[in-house]
């Protein structure tokens, strides 16, 4: 018998994530591991009258393609991902992997060439997401990979995704509903600020935010979700801030990082943890130093680092800044194939201002939201 908070989130991403409509081509891409969910999403997109395509990628292939892949093979588009991005109306991915470190020891050289052949790819499927061309969700499956890097057991680990995703609700659509309306709040309160301030343990970090909305996230394009983000302007960040969780990129994992800001880009780098690496990928390309988003967690569901940037971004009580490409919809402007987000635990010292006035705190919001008809205060 299939757990019915299986059940629960095949329905939340086909009706509320990517609203299948009757005539819809939808691509199901995961691995044999999240079998269960593939299967009930497959049949909710049957039942809605839509036609799911279904994409399962061995644990492994990539390993593969970075270890015998010649410079042209490593070059190479896939057709069928051309077709995905150019014709379907709606796509689910599902992370579930079973080795996070597969690719630990692959040549970050191969990695750039590839991340650099996928770009074109990558700038037109974002275009058609931000242009709602195509509904698109990246969910996430609990797997014992997944919970041996939180240092969980599967079953505690489980329980954490499954209450991160709402699913735990008896009308998890509704939750995520009521999520958004709180989120909008927050959005409203900042719209038209001009610059912001991240003051924590080693970060004082300023960057303009002048003429780029926030953007509310609750579960619509990531599952689990739940954050508010935008767009810095790309040449305004001063200042340095450290990451309080892991990061990973390509299977290696790097702690303690502190980034130093001068004109926008990253003009100094250090971490704990592989800082010969953390360079290379700063230096992946020309937007790679740059600022791309900016963003407070606010899934209170997601209790503690995990060491899988799914969860951790989305944790209450965290903002997170990304480092590459910037999103057209936040009035982003930087291009680069990459985007690597990292978060910064605010809740034991940590404070936000928005043109000079405190509003975040601790890991919370301190603003009074107003009735309507009224002005909102500030609260302390």
């Amino acid at each position: 018998m299939t757990d019915p908070r299986i059940e629960r989130m095949a329905t939340v991403l086909v009706d509320y994530s990517v609203s299948v409509q009757p005539g819809d081509l939808v691509q199901i891409a995961g691995s044999p591991l999240v079998a269960p969910l593939i299967e009930a999403i497959y049949k909710s997109v049957l039942l809605r009258g839509a036609h799911p395509y279904v994409t399962l990628d061995l644990p492994g292939l990539l390993g593969l393609l970075f270890t015998h892949a010649n410079e042209e093979q490593l070059k190479h588009v896939s057709v069928l991902d051309e077709l995905f991005v150019d014709r379907f109306n709606a796509r689910i991915f599902i992370y579930c992997q079973a080795n996070t470190k597969s690719l630990s020891n692959v040549d970050p050289a191969k990695q750039v060439v590839r991340k650099a052949a996928h770009r074109q790819l990558r700038d037109r499927f974002l275009h058609k997401i931000s242009s709602g061309a195509q509904r698109v969700c990246w969910a996430m499956f609990p797997t014992s990979a997944y919970a041996q890097d939180a240092e969980m057991s599967l079953r505690e680990f489980e329980e954490l995704v499954y209450r991160a995703c709402l699913v735990d609700r008896e009308d998890p659509i509704e939750a995520w509903r009521d999520a958004e309306r709180e989120q909008e709040k927050i959005v409203q309160y900042l719209a038209g600020k001009r610059e912001m301030r991240l003051l924590a343990p080693d970060t004082d970090l300023r960057f303009s935010v002048a003429g780029r909305p926030f953007i509310a996230c609750a579960a619509k394009q990531n599952f689990p979700d739940g954050e508010i983000f935008t767009c810095p302007v790309e040449d305004s960040a001063e200042g340095h801030v450290a990451f309080s969780c892991p990061a990973s990129e390509e299977g290696k994992e790097m702690t303690g990082i502190r980034l130093w800001f001068k004109g926008g880009r990253v003009v100094r780098e250090k971490s704990d943890k592989h800082e010969d690496f953390l360079s290379e990928v700063l230096d992946t390309d020309e937007g790679s130093r740059v600022l791309g988003e900016f963003a407070f967690g606010t899934n209170e569901g997601v209790t503690h680092c995990t060491k899988n940037m799914m969860l951790d971004e989305k944790m209450a009580g965290t903002v997170h800044l990304a480092l590459g490409h910037g999103y057209p919809e936040a009035g982003g402007t930087n291009k680069s194939s990459l985007h690597w987000d990292l978060v910064c635990d605010l809740r034991e010292g940590g404070a936000v201002y928005a043109d000079g006035e405190l509003f975040y705190k601790d890991g919370h919001f301190i603003i009074k939201f107003p009735k309507a008809g009224q002005k909102g205060t500030q609260c302390h």
